[in-house]
């Protein structure tokens, strides 16, 4: 205990000199403070090693400094890609060098010879965009492609699903470019055993003694490795035997996990792109039946064969993104389903084989009417979107088993062991057998057409007994794997959970060489140390993300947590929800997280952001972390788009978490005049709006505007949602025919003293729908209805419950009759189906969140019912539209492409955007406009300013249309206005929206 209370000194000074150094001689980011490094101990491993810093280089040169820095100070240091690595590889206690923001070009393509270069920091999807233009694409398809980078998949020869036809990282790995600990720079590639076409050096000295080594060991090498294709434990030593081919000496570096060498450029071997695909998802009542029939179903050359199981598809059906996937393909109740997929390049062999599929099952016995054990069959699938769904479902496959909303997850420790497929039935039953011993059950999916399942049994690593257990199975898993000789490590690599196993698994002369090779290459052990080679014990707790003594103090929380354990009502257990498996960090698709796509910072990620706040109520980063200005950095650019609560399989809800920060943060620091001014906006709108143009001054006064920037943080640059007089009021309490079906019509704030044509607009189309439109009052006072949201934004949580009890108070008639609530705003109105829920769980509450609907969801409904008849006329040819992050979020931004489908010779056009950047109050704020113009422009204001004036814009949200106008100098409209003008422009004949549209929802 001396020595460490004395070491600790040196060690601060060290970690001083450190970060003085490179904050003196490198550009990119320097990051030794404790929210950052909080945010990089921990990858989608059950570790946690907190680092001694991060640098994000901007350069290969800067990083190549870094590492010769860190040497120079004594320093470990760990290269990082995603930070994705299931068993602990990106986790130490030295400098994190993470090369995905800077580093992530393509250096050289060609397009002949399917060969490109790149640099390490590039993501698998992000390659394989700019790959598809060429027909080309990079094989080896791990389900974390988009973020996973090509150095990470090379530390750890990553395997994907495909791998049964392209094989691993290894086999599409064509020479490395790497930095040796003491800087010397080389390339490693195909070289010839007498090393002829190298020079004299350091190089060639080392190249030789891997050779002499593999040329010794190659009988015990040929004895030990596992035979099966997805072994990628300890180093390649058999890519160092003599053969009549020339060894490459990349494939040495290839899967050392960062402990070899550093590298700079990754030379990859390229493949046709897939142009033609066909799935047969094969249903077992019977999963030893599943198990045992894929040695069969290999034999039809599919290029994967990939288990879902009972508990995959259970918990599938209860996340909104994936329950309609699985209606669609799967029949009946199964026990496992293998999906076959076939890709050849002619679609009539995928349909044959498909065919030879289902002739297959019926030959090992399989039929719909067979009892349990051999009931099953073949759901063919051939429509390209159902596949892209099934697709994505198996790769989330992970986050999906992670979405328990229980202490105890599921464990990856025996994740990806890899068996020989005769044994593969044999060997998951004994498993079971062996979680069942110990008082669990396990998780299992992936490839069944390789023997490597992913294999999770359900342990809560808080407690004592669950590590023992834990440390039970891996070793009794373990010998299952050493008798049927597969190998403990089929994908995911070694890190801190399988390294120490290796000499029960390769045997002791073999860890020997490994050691070798570890010193020859880095012998003063900077790169990675504790990986492969001299590991700790994998039960280590003090490496743990939940340590001994980990608890949080209970927590005073404003929302209602319930679904969760843990303190704080719960928000305990839905901040440890992130498993860090970084499904944030994706670049492209869906909307999740905007603000990382616009800086690609760690900080500004939902997984980021999720840390910090486990590391925070844990007290990990000191007293009053939670609400901490360290904490508001790392919130300022959550823009509460709501994506993370649909796009993240395990549900975190940032933005809900977010509220309870700004409320913590309220009641310990007060609110500043910012807060306040948007916080309260509802209650003086109707002051403002009687004094227009006193309040719009600031707009036409760059003084006023310089002012306001300095005493209210508002930005200068941007002009404020003008006042105006006539603001929306009510015409009547209802409206329409007295006999028509009812609607509520929620007159949203912004819409009400902003915008008043969309609510005219609104109430025009209902009425000539035949609708009775409702306008409720409030039951006291004269003050209008509102749904709280600004409040929420600024941690009011209070006053936003009042603001909610009111509308309740006039909504709750209409909704026990059931009569439909219909807002305009989707920010406001999708408040009453989910912020409401957590504020309030009484029945009128949740009668009024059943009934609330946007306006587009209300009318397609109606159309589908057949109830709605719209005169409507031309408008124009072509409409782009902008969706609302919450209508993404809720999957209400379908309806929206439906209703505008209604107008007749109306082309419509979906941007792909994520969040517009405006955001409620976050685009006007001076340290948050430059954030906001940079989502914008990542597609949403290209995409209009590519629009010719002809073309409408449309877009829902009050925000997007500012941002719209403010960014591009185009008017967006609601889709009510739309159709209002759609109405203007109609023939006397009325038409049906449904008739038209057959089939449209």
């Amino acid at each position: 205990m001396a020595a460490e209370v004395a070491g600790k000194p040196q060690e601060s000074a060290q970690k001083h000199r450190l970060s003085a150094r490179l904050a003196r001689e490198i550009t990119g980011d320097v990051l030794f403070d404790g929210f950052s490094r909080g945010r990089y101990a921990t990858d989608a491993s059950f570790y946690q090693i907190m680092p001694s810093g991060v640098v994000v280089p901007r350069t290969m040169d800067e990083a190549l400094l870094a590492l010769a820095i860190a040497r120079d100070e004594g320093a470990k240091v760990t290269p990082r890609g995603g930070g994705t690595s299931q068993c602990g590889q990106t986790v130490n206690d030295g400098l994190v060098v993470d090369l995905s923001k800077h580093l992530n070009r393509m250096l050289s393509l060609d397009v002949e010879g399917r060969t490109c270069v790149v640099e390490p920091g590039i993501v698998l999807d992000d390659l394989n965009r700019q790959l598809k233009k060429h027909g080309l694409w990079f094989p080896v398809d791990v389900s974390t492609a988009s973020r996973a980078t090509i150095g990470g998949m090379a530390g750890n020869n990553s395997c994907g699903g495909r791998s049964l036809r392209y094989g691993t990282m290894r086999d599409n790995t064509l020479s490395l470019e790497a930095s040796l600990a003491d800087g010397t720079l080389s390339r490693f590639g195909e070289v010839s055993r007498d090393l002829s076409e190298l020079d004299a050096g350091a190089m060639r000295n080392l190249f030789r003694d891997m050779l002499d080594l593999g040329a010794r060991e190659a009988d015990e090498i040929a004895a030990r490795f596992p035979k099966v294709q997805r072994r990628v434990g300890g180093y390649n030593l058999d890519a160092l035997v003599p053969r009549n081919a020339p060894n490459n000496m990349a494939h040495l570096l290839v899967g050392s996990e960062g402990t070899l060498a550093f590298t700079t450029k990754v030379e990859l071997k390229l493949w046709p792109v897939i142009r033609n695909k066909a799935l047969g998802v094969c249903h077992f009542g019977s999963f030893y039946e599943a198990m045992d029939a894929a040695q069969h179903l290999v034999k039809l050359k599919p290029i994967a064969v990939e288990l879902v199981d009972r508990t995959m598809i259970a918990l599938g059906r209860d996340i909104a993104m994936f329950r309609p996937i699985i209606d669609a393909a799967i029949k009946g109740d199964p026990d496992a389903v293998l999906v076959v997929e076939f890709a050849e390049e002619d679609q009539a062999d995928n349909l044959q084989r498909l065919k030879q599929l289902g002739e297959l099952m019926g030959d090992l016995g399989f039929g719909w009417n067979n009892g349990p054990r051999k009931w099953g069959g073949v759901v063919e699938i051939a429509e390209p979107a159902l596949q892209r769904g099934i697709a994505d479902f198996r790769a989330a496959g992970l986050n999906v088993m992670m979405s328990m909303k229980q202490e105890g997850k599921p464990v990856s420790f025996v994740e990806d062991c890899a068996v020989p497929l005769p044994h593969l039935a044999d060997y998951t039953q004994r498993l079971n057998e062996v979680f069942a011993k110990h008082g669990t059950s396990g998780t299992m999916y992936a490839h069944a057409s390789e023997g490597c399942l992913h294999v999770r049994p359900v342990l809560n690593l808080k407690l004592e007994k669950d590590v023992k257990a834990m440390r039970a199975i891996a070793e009794e898993a373990f010998a299952l794997v050493r008798e049927y000789k597969g190998s403990h490590s089929g994908e995911h690599g070694d890190g801190l959970v399988r390294s120490e196993f290796h000499e029960s698994m390769f045997g002791e002369r073999l860890v020997a060489d490994f050691r070798e090779v570890k010193r020859r290459f880095d012998p003063a052990g900077v790169l990675n140390p504790g990986k492969i080679v001299d590991a700790p014990r994998m039960d280590d707790r003090s490496l743990f993300r939940f340590k001994p003594g980990y608890r949080v103090a209970d927590l005073k929380t404003r929302l209602d947590w319930s679904a969760w354990p843990g303190a704080g009502g719960g928000f305990q257990g839905a901040v440890e929800m992130c498993n860090n498996n970084g499904a944030c960090r994706k670049l492209e698709g869906g909307v999740m997280c905007p603000s990382y796509r616009a800086t690609r910072n760690e900080k500004d990620l939902t997984r980021g952001r999720a840390n910090t706040l486990r590391l925070a109520i844990s007290g990990q980063l000191g007293p009053d972390a939670l609400s901490s200005d360290e904490m508001m950095e790392t919130l300022k650019l959550c823009v509460s788009c709501k994506a993370c609560r649909h796009e993240c399989p395990t549900g975190v809800d940032m933005a809900k978490m977010k509220i309870e920060v700004l409320a913590a943060r309220a009641a310990s620091h007060g609110l500043t005049l910012r807060d306040r001014l948007v916080g309260y906006l509802p209650r003086y709108a109707g002051l403002a709006s009687r004094l227009a143009p006193l309040a719009n001054l600031r707009n036409h006064s760059p003084l006023l505007r310089k002012l306001f920037e300095r005493v209210a943080g508002i930005s200068a640059r941007r002009a404020l949602p003008a006042f105006r007089r006539d603001v929306f009021v009510p015409p009547a309490e209802a409206v329409g025919p007295e006999t028509g079906r009812e609607v509520v019509l929620f007159a949203d704030t912004f819409n009400r003293i902003y915008e008043r044509e969309n609510l005219e607009a609104a109430l025009r189309v209902l009425a000539a729908g035949g609708y009775r439109v409702h306008l409720p009052r409030p039951a006291s006072g004269s003050r209008p209805l509102c749904c709280g949201r600004t409040f929420l934004s600024a941690g009011l949580v209070d006053e936003a419950r009042s603001e909610l009890d009111r509308l309740v108070a006039a909504f709750a008639p209409f909704a026990a009759r059931g009569v439909p609530i219909v807002g305009l705003e989707p920010s406001c109105l999708l408040t009453l189906r989910d912020e409401l829920a957590s504020l309030r769980q009484d029945s009128d509450a949740k009668a009024v969140g059943a009934r609330a609907l946007t306006f587009e969801e209300f009318l397609v409904r109606e159309a589908e019912a057949g109830r709605l008849q719209l005169p409507l006329g031309t408008v124009t040819e072509k409409a782009v539209v902008h969706g609302h992050c919450h209508q993404k979020s809720f999957g209400a931004f379908r309806p929206v492409e439906q209703v505008l489908r209604f107008v007749p010779g109306l082309e419509v056009e979906t941007i792909e955007s994520s969040c517009c950047g405006m955001a409620g109050a976050f685009g006007y704020g001076t340290e948050t406009y430059d954030a906001s113009i940079e989502m914008a422009e990542l597609s949403l204001l290209p995409a209009i300013r590519r629009a010719d004036q002809a073309t409408l814009v449309v877009a829902d949200g009050t925000s997007c249309r500012h941002q719209i106008h403010d960014g591009a100098q185009r008017e967006a409209l609601h889709v009510a206005r739309v159709l209002a003008m759609s109405l203007d422009r109609a023939e006397t004949k009325p038409a049906s929206p449904a008739a038209k549209e057959p089939g449209h929802g």
